[in-house]
């Protein structure tokens, strides 16, 4: 029960933020921003303190742990990659256009005849 309480708190905190932004109007923007990031800061570090927050923490760390064990491909590599897939799109655009002026010319000129009018 506790965890919950301490959530909704979180969401209250959270939303403080926002409203604080648009209260604040007259001022200047970053005085809004920063009623928005203090909101969202004080809001996290309450969640952090719930068993779903704890748990999300240590899962938002294991995913950057794996994303850094990711081997991401040389700037050669992706360039490669790149080329090779303009070069197919384009190819396919060629093709469908083909396709498209070909059922045209069947359909409109050799089976209902209609341009021959």
């Amino acid at each position: 029960m506790a965890d919950k309480i301490k959530f909704v708190l979180a969401l209250l905190l959270l939303a403080a933020g926002v409203v604080g932004f648009y209260l604040l109007a007259e001022q200047a923007m970053i005085l809004r921003v920063l009623a928005v990031i203090a909101g969202l800061g004080l809001g996290a570090a309450v969640a952090w303190r719930t068993e779903q927050g704890r748990r999300f923490f240590d899962f938002a760390r294991e995913a950057v742990v794996e994303a850094k064990k990711v081997v991401w491909p040389s700037q050669k590599e992706t360039l490669q990659m790149t080329g090779l897939v303009f070069v197919f799109v384009v190819v396919m655009a060629l093709f469908l256009y083909v396709a498209d002026k070909g059922l045209e010319w069947v359909l409109y000129d050799l089976v209902l005849g209609w341009r021959s009018l």
